[in-house]
């Protein structure tokens, strides 16, 4: 087809950093065509370049497979329903951005049905569930990779990809913007602060946030000049301020609606749950201790499945134990806050992981809108 007047997308991200990664390509994508129409599934991010949700992105915010069970009925219902949407609309393409379990299957039928896909994401078969690049190839016309390595991986199985670099890489400053950070959560300029990152899912604040709460309970008792922020997606206030006065009610722990990039641009070091969180850590140049705690069963299965000693993305990618892991058993409050007094203590360490940190930043900056809209353009021309 040719593409003279902006296409029509139907698209779908889970949660709120697939929210965030989309939102950052619609504005490529709007540049390119400003007229563009896009809907499906998305969040706030997406609704600021015009973006129209069927349905919230929250809807699709669970992780591990006990928790998805508890759901499954409504997010097969969800998928089968905006599907038959989706045939009946007939949009120019569909993008799935993350949510892999959900998008793939989905992808699959439209792409059976004649309407090009594209998966924005790849899937981590690299880390785990390798065997998921034969769903990829029933389900997506075109990749679009955020790592340098994975479109070799797909040309050997005769899948279309690109490496599109980061989009994160390219929102997120290579200068930390400390100071400016610090006056907008109005800290001074010479106090320590510890951000906390326990999670963007329910199952996240409902696992994570006890112990991370209580490390800043720890913490504060043995440091009381250390400052503690905790940025909260505001759908889930409810659910984490009554955990912070359980388990921090001592920390004078501040809560933020939002605001994650200040709170990590103000931070000396953070406390983070595995994830792309994580990923912003480090393109902020900040020490971190990675923590995850699910459901022992979730745990158990995922832990089999790894091909990779590393759980969290700064370290899958410097191929290092380059910042501390304590997962399940070992996050334990007392382990979180020993990890973090090594980073608060030890200034030359944290010097080194910087200069590592801004390494990885020029290696995923390489302009993602642009490159991913020019990837879509060709899936649209073909």
């Amino acid at each position: 087809m040719t593409v003279t007047t902006g296409p029509r997308l139907g698209m779908v991200a889970g949660e709120t950093s697939g929210d965030l990664l989309a939102g950052l390509l619609l504005g490529g994508l709007k540049s390119r065509w400003p007229d563009l129409a896009s809907f499906g599934i998305g969040g706030p991010r997406m609704a600021e370049h015009g973006f129209d949700a069927w349905w919230p992105h929250e809807k699709l915010a669970v992780r591990g497979y006990v928790e998805v069970l508890r759901h499954y009925r409504e997010l097969v219902g969800i998928r089968n329903a905006l599907g038959d949407r989706l045939l009946k609309e007939r949009p120019d393409a569909f993008i799935g951005v993350d949510a892999p379990d959900f998008n793939l299957g989905l992808e699959t039928r439209l792409k059976s049905a004649g309407i090009k896909t594209v998966h924005f994401i790849s899937p981590s078969i690299w880390a785990w569930r390798g065997k998921r690049i034969e769903k990829i190839r029933a389900a997506a016309d075109h990749v679009l990779c955020i790592f340098p390595f994975e479109p070799e991986i797909y040309a050997k199985h005769g899948i279309a990809a690109s490496y599109v670099g980061h989009p994160l890489a390219d929102a997120i400053p290579v200068e930390v913007p400390r100071a400016a950070s610090r006056v907008a959560l109005g800290l001074d300029a010479d106090v320590q602060v510890v951000a906390l990152l326990p999670g963007s899912r329910r199952s996240e604040i409902q696992y994570n946030a006890p112990r991370v709460l209580a490390a800043a309970q720890l913490m504060k008792r043995e440091r009381p000049g250390l400052r503690f922020v905790l940025p909260a997606v505001p759908s889930l206030r409810s659910m984490i301020d009554p955990l912070v006065a359980q388990y921090a009610p001592g920390a004078g722990v501040q809560v933020l609606n939002g605001m994650s990039h200040q709170a990590l641009g103000a931070c000396d070091v953070t406390l983070i749950a595995s994830g792309t969180a994580t990923l912003e850590a480090a393109l902020f140049k900040r020490p971190m201790v990675i923590t995850y705690v699910m459901h022992w069963l979730t745990y158990q299965l995922m832990k089999r499945m790894a091909y990779q000693p590393w759980v969290g993305l700064p370290n899958i990618l410097l191929r290092d134990f380059a910042v501390p892991e304590l997962l399940q058993a070992e996050a334990t409050p007392d382990n979180l806050a020993r990890a973090a007094f090594k980073w608060l203590d030890d200034p030359e360490a944290g010097a080194s992981l910087v200069r590592r940190f801004e390494g990885l930043h020029q290696q995923l900056r390489c302009n993602t809108a642009q490159a991913a809209t020019d990837a879509i353009e060709k899936v649209l021309r073909a």
